[in-house]
């Protein structure tokens, strides 16, 4: 899923998905429901930390 369309799908600008890839922005809660809404997954699933050797994921 591309910046933008994650960005209009949980309603905020492409700058901020951006920095919270980049790390530059905490997301809030409230927006942390937006962005697992729109990805239609579990919020646990953003906690989750690659095991062992796994690649880190490309932003």
């Amino acid at each position: 899923m591309s910046q933008e369309a994650l960005a209009f799908d949980a309603e905020v600008d492409r700058s901020y998905i951006s920095g919270i890839e980049r790390e530059a922005f905490n997301p809030t809660v409230d927006l942390l429901e937006k962005l697992v809404e729109a990805l239609s997954i579990d919020v646990g699933e953003l906690f989750n930390v690659p095991r062992g050797a796994a690649a880190k994921p490309n932003p």
